[in-house]
């Protein structure tokens, strides 16, 4: 029941066109209680804090693409209740809140839960965050970056619509984005906001009332949605990348964050997790129909090779772009304020980074 708290939480996720494919296929997408709110476009600036933005910008309009938006901004809270329902809907054993030791061996694996269950299994897939206790327990090595910086996640309404306009704004301490969700209970105009700042500031800020709160958003945020006031809780997280250094062992698969962490300067985080679920789950799925074994190495070996050049490739992106934006330097600044504005006059260029951004 704690998951499926109904109170607004300010949490949402940015689900990516192919991430939505396969939440339809899960049967997930279409029991969301709030209807998800598409991204049409996404505006790129640079600037500083209290001071009007850069006027080298980068514009994606997904019409320039086609007629999908780029994602959907779904609420935590509705996607916690849509998952939690359909896996009762379809009959799987639901084991929560419970705790589980899991002993591996050659053949398969021996699950005994603390609700008294006991289980047998050719497979198990670790999939319990960053601090993954089955990864601990099979000896892989983890490679921790850290960026000395904290996430600020909160929500806010504001005066005029957002349009479906999606806003990345570079200030020296790090990203700021504003991203469009559905209207909640009083407030019709609301964003979700995802704020990248230093370790010590960020634990200032966080402790604010909500007016000053509020108008620390603004300044960084700018005036184009009018008034805001933020609504629903405030969370902030330590900022990091990590990445195991395998995703497999003996009758184990890491999937998502228990095999990778990145920068949420992309807001691909989760939408990589979801590509490890498809490339293994397909895997599975065809042994399964083959009559193999699909807890095999062979198979965890191919999934293996699936997913790491994408997930190394989108932490390594991710990384150089955090150092890149997150700095003052006015070198530094003054090229990639011409690199924004010279991806903005190429629509070749536009193009390949909007696809990229729609392909999840």
């Amino acid at each position: 029941p704690p998951m499926e708290h109904p109170d607004f939480d300010g949490r949402a996720y940015a689900i990516a066109a192919g991430s939505r494919q396969l939440l339809q296929a899960a049967g997930v997408w279409d029991g969301l209680p709030q209807a998800p709110s598409p991204i049409l476009d996404i505006r790129v600036s640079d600037g500083r804090v209290g001071r009007r933005a850069s006027g080298l910008f980068l514009h994606f309009d997904h019409s320039a693409v086609g007629d999908q938006p780029f994602g959907w901004m779904v609420e935590a809270r509705a996607l916690r209740v849509a998952v939690n329902a359909h896996m009762h809907r379809v009959g799987l054993a639901v084991h929560a809140p419970a705790e589980a030791s899991v002993t591996r061996h050659t053949e398969g694996a021996d699950i005994t839960v603390s609700d008294g269950a006991r289980l047998r299994a050719r497979l198990v897939v670790a999939a319990e965050g960053r601090l993954s206790p089955l990864r601990e327990q099979a000896g892989i090595p983890v490679t921790r970056v850290p960026y000395g910086q904290r996430g600020i996640v909160a929500a806010v309404a504001h005066e005029h619509p957002h349009g479906g306009v999606a806003l990345e704004h570079f200030l020296p301490a790090g990203p700021f984005a504003q991203l469009p969700m559905g209207p909640t209970e009083g407030a019709p105009n609301v964003s979700a906001i995802v704020w990248t700042e230093r370790t010590a500031v960020a634990e200032q800020v966080i402790r604010l009332d909500d007016a000053a709160f509020g108008r620390e958003i603004g300044r960084r945020l700018g005036d184009h949605l009018g008034w805001v006031r933020p609504i629903g809780r405030r969370w902030m997280y330590p900022l990091s990348a990590m990445h195991a250094q395998r995703y497999v062992d003996t009758r184990l698969a890491l999937v998502g964050d228990a095999a990778h962490g990145i920068h949420p300067i992309a807001g691909q985080g989760l939408n990589l997790g979801f590509r490890d679920v498809m490339a293994l789950s397909d895997l599975v799925i065809a042994a399964v129909a083959a009559g193999e074994d699909p807890g095999a190495p062979s198979l965890l070996a191919r999934y293996q090779r699936a997913r790491r050049p994408d997930n190394l490739l989108m932490l390594g992106a991710t990384d150089v772009l955090d150092r890149l934006f997150s700095t003052d330097n006015r070198v530094v600044r003054a090229v990639r304020d011409l690199g924004i504005a010279g991806v903005h006059r190429v629509p070749a260029l536009k193009r390949a980074f909007m696809r990229a951004a729609m392909g999840g």
